[in-house]
């Protein structure tokens, strides 16, 4: 029985990132749609860490961020946060929003853009879940937030320390012709989730 992501096995481990690496390729797929563009995804970097080390990974606790936080329910229940830059995200809102001169910060529409393409890359990401177990899961509206990197990481903290501090990280990189995005993604599913994946795929305790 699992009890949290330090008892995983190195195979069970491996299904994880497996499961963010199809994430990350349907979300580069979800993201050429959206912007009309051909999106190709540099290799991402998935890997089980504690929220100190994906604080670091973003720039450390006190960097301004944009956090776009969607849950997940159903046959498998957890959160997804992406973790975007300012620079990232007035660049990729400018491709989506034509305001003209714009002053310092994202605008309501900028905001509500970013919204839109977390929906887009957290569907990306849950239909890799469903794609690998066959999971019946639905994903909730996104919330956005610009606060500190600290801050926003808190919420996941919140909701899940008790249960243990690592989750599933990974480090994606998008580009085309004209652009490149990096963003940060953290994925948590509860225990009881966790165990669902891996008695669906054979692996479990």
């Amino acid at each position: 029985m699992i009890t949290n992501y330090e008892e995983l096995s190195d195979m069970q481990i491996d299904v994880l990132r497996e499961i963010g690496n199809i994430g990350a390729g349907n979300a580069a797929t979800s993201l050429g749609m959206l912007l009309n563009d051909n999106v190709n995804i540099k290799l991402p970097e998935v890997s089980i860490t504690d929220f100190n080390t994906a604080m670091d990974a973003v720039g450390g606790p006190e960097v301004m961020t944009v956090g776009v936080l969607l849950t997940y329910h159903g046959e498998a229940n957890g959160m997804i946060m992406f973790l975007l830059d300012m620079e990232d995200a007035k660049n990729i809102t400018d491709i989506l929003v034509c305001e003209g001169n714009e002053e310092e910060g994202l605008s309501e529409m900028k905001l509500s853009a970013i919204k839109e393409i977390g929906n887009i890359l957290g569907s990306a990401y849950v239909n890799s879940i469903a794609q690998i177990t066959g999971l019946n899961i639905e994903i909730s509206v996104p919330y956005v937030a610009i606060d500190m990197a600290g801050a926003l990481l808190s919420v996941p903290i919140v909701e899940f320390g008790a249960i243990g501090d690592k989750v599933l990280f990974i480090n994606e990189g998008f580009y085309s012709s004209c652009y490149e995005l990096a963003s940060e993604v953290i994925m948590f599913a509860e225990v009881e989730t966790l165990e669902t994946i891996m008695e669906r795929l054979g692996l479990g305790g």
